[in-house]
């Protein structure tokens, strides 16, 4: 069963604190937060709470790329896509494998599989997210401390090494261990069984992304969905405490003081309240705020808040909703993206199993915001939504997965799979001359990055493609 409040109020003040990361990998001469001496409980502790954050950083990050989010400024350059610095994100993201590296050791030490298992689960995942957003990356020679400059792996190879990491996490996990997770895991709580449905999810995840290339099988994909998430009570989230809040939450409270941020996209406005897609959404007033008058009125990308500079004459996130209540989850992986996987991967052999799994994973999605009823009943009825198993499109999967993985980073990778080819997606106002009228394929490496590790930091642009992205 799933850790929930009362747990991590307790664990949540000392033990996160108490198990830092690392300060960098590139850290290598001296490093007072070296987690060597860290009890593997507490390293567990610390890096199931970042790897939320992770997500909610590399979603942050990306979530005005795929228009969920949108500047009130004009020309920010979130919206307009240029090379914009996220050392943070960066750090992160190698803070926390370099937690799992030292976990992963004494897991093997001392013959605790299900740790070890565990691990290589969220190092597929952590690693999977930074190969996404920066393609090659420092991998290998990242957590050996022998270099202050690590060479940068191929991108192509690293997804071998994350399919590699999932398959032995889940051969570890489903092993004899001498000691077993427990509270110390603020996914799952020790539940072994759904750590092993969650690592064939993120396979089915890291496995579409090479759709339609060379290698690409459907079959395997179709393998880890039918060995991943069975419901919704599977979805892998971290349920935040009264210490912290969840952060989404506190991106809707602090722009409701003023410090603006949360302005909810047009583009997505218009796809849900029935100007790009016939049908009216009801999980729309779930997932965002009103303006003052009780509309929905999304800000264009690019262009800012335009003639309505007013707090309140545009929609946001707004506090007390699904993804942005103080102690809401941030979902990591969920049964709705599972099904949506399905459905993409069964598409072109078995479009009967196709549109069962997409229309299971609208109702999952439904279901996990709330949705009343008869007003889930009369979304799924549409025509326009209830297409029929010989009418259903990679159109409509896409569309319906954007909206279920809303504020998520794994957005981001089916836009550039799916070329930006939303209906209506329009690019955003005053977008960076230096794209040449093209959308933003990858990340630049953090400044931070180029300043320590030049000599091995790729050559690339905005343009050029993750090895999937092709």
């Amino acid at each position: 069963m799933k850790l929930h409040n009362k747990i991590r109020a307790i664990m949540g003040a000392s033990l996160i604190l108490s198990a830092s990361a690392c300060e960098s990998f590139l850290d290598v001469n001296e490093n007072p937060n070296n987690p060597e001496d860290a009890p593997i409980s507490g390293l567990m502790t610390n890096i199931t709470y970042e790897t939320s954050l992770n997500v909610f950083r590399s979603g942050s990050a990306v979530s005005n790329y795929v228009q969920y989010l949108a500047s009130p400024n004009p020309d920010s350059g979130s919206d307009t896509m240029e090379p914009l610095d996220f050392s943070g994100t960066w750090f992160s993201l190698y803070n926390v494998m370099t937690d799992l590296n030292e976990m992963n050791k004494k897991a093997e030490e001392a013959g605790s599989l299900h740790y070890l298992g565990a691990g290589q689960v969220l190092m597929a995942l952590n690693l999977g997210m930074t190969v996404d957003l920066f393609g090659d990356v420092p991998f290998s020679e990242s957590f050996n401390f022998t270099t202050v400059t690590p060479k940068y792996d191929d991108d192509q190879t690293l997804y071998g090494n994350i399919i590699s990491l999932l398959d032995q996490g889940i051969a570890n996990l489903q092993g004899t261990t001498s000691i077993s997770i427990g509270n110390d895991d603020f996914i799952y709580g020790g539940d072994v069984a759904t750590w092993i449905k969650f690592a064939n999810t993120l396979k089915a995840r890291y496995l579409i992304h090479s759709r339609g290339g060379s290698g690409f099988s459907a079959a395997e994909v179709l393998a880890a969905t039918a060995a991943g998430f069975s419901s919704n009570a599977d979805n892998a989230e971290v349920i935040f405490f009264e210490q912290r809040f969840n952060p989404w939450a506190q991106v809707a409270i602090n722009n409701s003081n003023l410090l603006l941020g949360g302005w909810i996209s047009e583009q997505f406005i218009e796809a849900l309240d029935g100007t790009s897609y016939p049908a009216v959404d009801p999980r729309l007033g779930l997932m965002v705020g009103t303006t003052d008058d009780g509309e929905f009125i999304g800000t264009v990308n690019g262009a800012g808040r335009g003639d309505a500079p007013e707090q309140g004459a545009r929609s946001t996130l707004i506090p007390g909703q699904y993804y942005t209540s103080t102690l809401s989850p941030v979902l990591i992986a969920t049964y709705a993206e599972l099904k949506f996987i399905e459905a993409e991967a069964a598409l072109d052999t078995d479009k009967a199993r196709a549109f069962d799994a997409y229309m299971a994973g609208i109702e999952a999605h439904m279901d996990m915001l709330g949705v009343a009823a008869a007003d889930k009943a009369t979304y799924l009825s549409d025509p326009s939504v209830n297409v029929g198993a010989a009418d259903l499109t990679l159109d409509l999967i896409f569309k319906e997965k954007w909206i279920a993985m809303f504020l998520h980073p794994e957005s981001w990778n089916d836009a550039r799979r799916f070329d930006y080819g939303y209906k209506n997606f329009s690019p955003p106002a005053n977008l960076n001359p230096n794209l040449g009228g093209n959308l933003i394929r990858r990340l630049a490496y953090p400044d931070s990055e180029i300043s320590r590790n030049g000599q091995n930091v790729p050559s690339v642009t905005l343009l050029d493609r993750i090895w999937w992205d092709q």
